[in-house]
């Protein structure tokens, strides 16, 4: 069970030090297949900026482009969480019936047309699936015409046949308090555009994350499938807070050890995707008062940007 824990560091870290790791944790604590919780998180933080570090001693690309690179992943794993269930469903051949997110309860496939229904090709959440894998592998070119297809579905232009009406009448939560509606080309506009500049920067490939990174997608699509989880239920709400949470923390935890901006980008671009849903959509926010969420959602750039300024005036 140890050596799972070791993947939270780089190949690099793992081959030169990784049984030294294994055989320091079997002396300190003799017979435990696990360390105890502190030791837990501290290794995870450990290879957290392990990883971090070997990230910024790549020279092979300049940091910003790291930054956006990891900006797209934000707004495209964003983007499909509403949608988890609708996938799992689909790729199975499983018709949800009343285990639904508000649109049609049956007809949704083409083999399961219903009267006074209208059919679909593909769920819209497959359009930021496609577009996550992508972006994971660093094929901008596969990416930039899935995040297209996204906007032109959220704006309704191409009719509801292909994609059904998802895109124009769902509503997606993200979080405690910070609603979005999937009709709300704000998060879909921004994810076209950080793709087209992926795609327009030649000089130099995206990094390639490894297969292994879609393990916890394949999980989530599993658990919301099949425990029918839908996005509105309260549950997933505190869950997906926790993990956006989590997600933050990383970032300073990060920025802290190697003082660079790169992590600033992604969540810049988070802020002004959630608090713009709040501030558009307030009478959907039904947790917190507006102006707390806002405030919370804020925060975490000035504390980044101080964060990152400290960490560089230390080392020079």
């Amino acid at each position: 069970m140890n050596r799972m824990l070791l993947a939270a560091y780089p190949k690099d870290y793992r081959t030169r030090q990784g049984e030294e790791v294994l055989g320091c944790l079997a002396e300190a604590y003799p017979g435990r297949s696990w360390p105890p919780p502190r030791e837990v998180v501290a290794l995870l933080r450990g290879g957290v900026q392990a990883r971090a570090r070997a990230a910024c001693e790549d020279k092979s690309r300049p940091w910003w482009l790291d930054g956006f690179h990891l900006t797209a992943l934000v707004l495209a794993a964003l983007a499909l969480v509403p949608y988890l269930q609708d996938v799992w469903h689909w790729a199975l051949g499983i018709e949800p019936g009343g285990y639904t997110i508000g649109f049609h309860d049956v007809g949704w496939f083409p083999w399961t047309q219903g009267s006074g229904t209208r059919t679909r090709l593909l769920p819209y959440g497959v359009l930021p699936l496609i577009c996550l894998v992508a972006l994971l592998r660093g094929k901008r070119w596969i990416a930039l015409p899935a995040s297209a297809a996204m906007l032109l579905a959220g704006t309704g232009l191409a009719g509801s046949t292909l994609f059904g009406d998802e895109g124009v009448v769902g509503v997606g939560y993200y979080g405690l308090g910070a609603p979005l509606r999937a009709h709300d080309l704000v998060l879909s506009g921004i994810l076209f555009l950080t793709c087209a500049g992926l795609a327009a920067y030649r000089p130099s490939s995206l990094r390639r994350r490894s297969y292994g990174w879609l393990v916890p997608v394949a999980g989530a699509l599993f658990m919301a499938g099949s425990l029918h989880v839908t996005s509105g239920d309260p549950y997933f709400q505190r869950g997906l807070f926790a993990l956006e949470v989590a997600a933050l923390t990383a970032a300073w935890v990060v920025t802290a050890a190697t003082g660079d901006y790169r992590w600033l980008i992604p969540v810049a671009t988070f802020t002004i995707v959630r608090a713009e849903a709040i501030v558009t959509q307030p009478y959907l926010v039904g947790s917190l008062p507006s102006h707390v969420v806002l405030l919370c959602l804020i925060m975490p750039i000035p504390l980044l940007a101080v964060t990152a300024q400290r960490r560089q005036s230390r080392t020079t």
